[in-house]
């Protein structure tokens, strides 16, 4: 276990969700945990120099404990004629939008780098998402003094990361990637709408409660106050936001994706492949509408693929061709500063 006490990371049990691709940024990390909460950087798509870079600018922003959150390595068979397939169809999006397709490599998110940087100046709190490190890694990082916090969606996954410090608990609702440890085709049916096997927050909460000791940090569709509340009474420790700061200044979300927050166009979040081959939820625009049920389990290969078509989209202010990750209580997101957020969030509890 780690010799940094749970208790003493935050004031308030707010948790800013780790988001990939921008929008957790230095500047929203260390507003969240200046005002009580935990903030978090996303290591996800940086390489190590890029994350001890954002690393070292949080840490001038706040004296207060923050988290960085890395990707595990998930590698699995990756189907590469329907990873083709996949890719030809896209050629008419990637003409209209004048980018050429980005190549479908796969590789592991500079593991192997990333986990030896922050071992050697490791933040307050380190987390793991879409599987669990070594019993060896986390007891390096818990060594260093590090609490280490395992992303989970199952009663199996969680027994599976019992060596960790903390679990965040997520919920079929929450916005962005499911947490999942696998990525394989049989998970068609989360994808079609969640599936008879993908628990809400609140269950899983349940479930989780009546095998693991651990703290738990509840995620998945929490917008307001009277959510973190209900989380809380069923034996959370703290509660975890992303799509609720999306929409704040010192996010780095692109403007395209904050105002489709608000944007009465778009009604339903979706859970799809299209953008990136593993299962994440996001509003539901043309793309994903057209492209989601011909996506295959690939997962970074698919990723890589569209990349040009998400930067040119968001380039271009084309919100139906870019990826508008989004929980289900999206409508709730505020556009007021992350510290305005987090004093709203305690005051309605």
């Amino acid at each position: 276990m780690s010799t940094v006490t749970w208790s003493g990371l935050m004031d308030h049990p707010i948790v800013q969700a780790p988001m990939a691709g921008g929008a957790s940024r230095p500047a929203l990390a260390a507003a969240v945990s200046g005002a009580g909460g935990l903030g978090f950087l996303a290591a996800g798509y940086k390489t190590a120099a890029q994350v001890r870079e954002e690393i070292t600018e949080t840490r001038r922003l706040t004296p207060r404990p923050f988290g960085v959150n890395v990707f595990v390595p998930s590698p699995g068979p990756v189907d590469a004629e329907a990873v083709a397939a996949y890719r030809k169809r896209l050629e008419p999006e990637a003409a209209r939008l004048g980018v050429a397709l980005g190549e479908p490599a796969g590789g592991d998110d500079n593991w192997d780098a990333k986990v030896a940087d922050l071992l050697a100046d490791p933040p307050p709190v380190v987390g793991f998402t879409f599987g669990c490190p070594s019993h060896e890694v986390i007891a390096a990082f818990q060594g260093r003094g590090a609490v280490v916090v395992v992303t989970v969606t199952s009663v199996a996954e969680a027994e599976a990361a019992s060596a960790a410090d903390a679990l965040c608990v997520q919920g079929i609702e929450a916005g962005a990637h499911r947490g999942s440890f696998r990525n394989t085709a049989e998970l068609g049916t989360e994808v079609r709408e969640a599936g008879q096997n993908a628990l809400g927050v609140r269950d899983l909460l349940r479930g989780l409660r009546e095998v693991t000791d651990q703290p738990l940090i509840a995620a998945g569709g929490l917008g307001n106050g009277r959510h973190v509340a209900e989380v809380l009474a069923l034996g959370a420790r703290a509660a975890q936001l992303g799509t609720a700061f999306l929409r704040a200044p010192e996010s780095g979300a692109s403007p395209v994706h904050k105002d489709a927050l608000a944007d009465p166009r778009f009604t339903s979040t979706a859970v799809t492949r299209a953008f990136s081959g593993r299962p994440a939820r996001g509003l539901v625009n043309r793309f994903l509408a057209q492209h989601g049920p011909h996506a295959p389990a690939a997962y970074p290969q698919v990723h890589h693929v569209t990349s040009p078509l998400r930067k040119a989209a968001a380039a271009q202010g084309d919100a139906h061709s870019m990826a508008l990750w989004a929980g289900t209580s999206f409508r709730m997101a505020s556009a007021a500063p992350a510290a305005q957020i987090v004093a709203d969030l305690i005051m309605s509890l």
